[in-house]
């Protein structure tokens, strides 16, 4: 019976590892269609340097056409991603499918491939070899899954903005997942060719490409093991139908898109998410050790503004900003919609290049090459005015992702199964516990974060930057969509955190919280700035009533409720003293 299916057997390992080498990027949520040139590429060139003989009599000659190949994979995909690894979506589909058809028409027209003849490979693949590095490639991207590098996956897969924010170069990133596909595939284009014992360029063809995409998708990107359960549904197709007797060949790739489709539609993880996880992952645990930042001491200057402005065309969104943030307080920024308090914020944080004035945040000077993982890997962290939580993975692992500059890389010694692996994890989950249990999420660690309800998103947000421990943390509007109660909550955890040394940056609407918070508050209206100060000393600043209730009603004694983003008032001594 194993003779007779072996080579079913071996073909379900080989479309495993291609289906491992499309995994790898979409990891990273990208969709590359270049692997299929990749592995045509390892196949016919492993063939110039594979001898007949054992090398020294020691080394199998398969060993050194898999070494060569996965290396001509790796080389071919670095050199491709430097042009495309900036591209997105369709284009960046586009542009690896026209790679991929550059090379096969490259090899087509190559004598020393003999063409669309095709070459000749001596049969050193079988169905052990096929599956014993298929668990290999497996056992790597399991051990994968748990590491700082695949966390840092997940979170440029969902949201490559707010990735940016924790200080994790997505470029670099997108790069290695490019490079990771390109070993598989030279991997898988060499095993192939030396299965087969034959191969021609029209075999790495469009249509081959697609069908190691589907076979991922099928299986799934939220578990190593999808892979391997796509082909397996996918390989045997062919054979179900030919002991079926049905000879019709449009029969597979009908039941492959139906399949297809049934998964985008109603089980979009793919047949691995039908796996349950399992609890550890999701799981706090009850010490709170982890590393901590060593915070410069209260009253330490940790950004300096010197005229930083900001222009859209003849638009001035922000205008000759100068002020200074310190360790250990609360500077608020106030003004009415459309102030450019957020485009400010975006520039302290790298998102936005200032075009006039300059900056320096954390020893890191604003400027045009300033990327925004220079500042968060400095210390800055941030949460956006618009929502920006990985909704697919759980609030812990949201957590952990955030932690990523103040943890350490542990794949290779996940990889040796090292006890300092085990123990570098525990810390960055201690850690990630700790941040969780100060915002009051603590309860809801094991929840997917796209569950929770719009306030629990919110201080999930503020918990993953809180992960990073930082230096200075900005926060965008983080009582919107509060109650009263809640934001009262919010602001009693602000000031803590300033008591506990980190430099705070508060945007926020609800002008009552923020007098009752700030230690300082800078106005901004039109993108200038009009006024600056203690809060007391803006609440009674004629200018700053003018731009919330206009000049008319700048000596009115306008009363609102304290949960009201309403016009500036003094807030009462007892407040004051809350």
């Amino acid at each position: 019976m194993f003779f007779e299916y072996s080579a079913l057997i071996t073909l379900i390992a080989l479309t495993a590892i291609l289906a491992y080498s499309f995994y790898a990027v979409l990891l990273a949520g990208q969709l590359s269609l270049a692997q299929i040139g990749l592995a045509s590429l390892a196949a016919f060139t492993s063939i110039l340097v594979v001898p007949e003989e054992p090398l020294f009599g020691v080394i199998p000659p398969l060993v050194i056409g898999i070494v060569f190949g996965m290396a001509v994979g790796m080389i071919a995909a670095f050199i491709l991603g430097l042009p495309v690894v900036r591209l997105r979506g369709v284009f960046l589909a586009i542009a690896t499918l026209a790679f991929a058809e550059m090379v096969r028409i490259f090899l087509i027209n190559q004598s020393w491939t003999n063409g669309a003849q095709g070459m000749s490979f001596p049969k050193l693949v079988g169905p052990i070899t096929a599956w014993v590095l298929l668990i290999l490639v497996a056992f790597w991207f399991w051990r994968l899954s748990g590491s700082r590098l695949g966390r840092t996956f997940d979170a440029i897969r969902e949201d490559e903005l707010a990735a940016l924010s924790m200080g994790i170069n997505v470029a670099r990133y997108r790069m290695a997942s490019f490079v990771i596909a390109g070993a598989v595939s030279g991997l898988y284009g060499v095993l192939l060719a030396y299965f087969s014992r034959f191969a021609d360029p029209n075999e790495f063809s469009f249509t081959a490409a697609v069908d190691g995409l589907v076979t991922a998708v099928v299986g799934g990107v939220s578990m190593f093991i999808g892979p391997v359960l796509g082909s397996t549904l996918l390989t045997v197709l062919p054979e179900v139908q030919r002991v079926l007797g049905i000879d019709a060949g449009w029969i597979r790739p009908l039941i492959s898109g139906v399949v297809l489709l049934l998964v985008i539609l109603f089980l979009p993880g793919g047949l691995s998410a039908l796996i349950p996880r399992r609890k550890s992952a999701t799981k706090l645990v009850d010490d709170d050790a982890g590393v901590l930042n060593e915070l410069p001491a209260a009253g330490t200057v940790v950004a300096t503004l010197n005229g930083l402005g900001k222009s859209y065309g003849g638009v001035r969104a922000v205008d000759s900003v100068s002020a200074q943030v310190k360790a250990g307080s609360v500077f608020g920024l106030m003004g009415p919609n459309g102030a450019g308090k957020t485009t400010l914020v975006n520039m302290l944080t790298g998102m936005t290049p200032p075009t006039d004035g300059n900056g320096t945040i954390l020893g890191v000077t604003l400027g045009k090459r300033t990327q925004a993982h220079h500042l968060g890997a400095a210390g800055a962290a941030r949460t956006f005015q618009q929502i920006k939580v990985f909704s697919r993975l759980s609030v812990l692992e949201n957590v952990l992702v955030g932690g990523y500059r103040v943890t350490k890389s542990t794949l290779w010694r996940r990889m040796l199964f090292l006890p300092s692996a085990r123990r570098d994890e525990h810390t960055a989950v201690a850690n990630a516990s700790a941040q969780l249990r100060r915002v009051g999420l603590a309860d809801k660690a094991a929840l997917s974060a796209g569950n929770l309800s719009y306030g629990d998103q919110r201080r999930l947000e503020i918990a993953r930057a809180l992960a990073a421990q930082p230096t200075i943390l900005m926060l965008d509007e983080p009582a919107a969509g509060m109650n009263h109660v809640e934001a009262t909550e919010l602001s009693t955890l602000i000031r803590a955190l300033a008591a506990d040394g980190i430099a705070v940056v508060l945007i926020e609407h609800n002008v009552r919280m923020m007098m009752k918070t700030c230690d300082e508050i800078l106005v901004l209206n039109f993108g200038k700035m009009i006024a600056s100060g203690k809060p007391e000393d803006i609440a009674r600043d004629e200018a700053v009533m003018a731009a919330y209730l206009g000049d008319s009603a700048r000596t009115e004694n306008t009363q609102e409720p304290d949960d009201a983003d309403g016009p500036v008032q003094a807030p009462k001594d007892s407040e004051q003293n809350s």
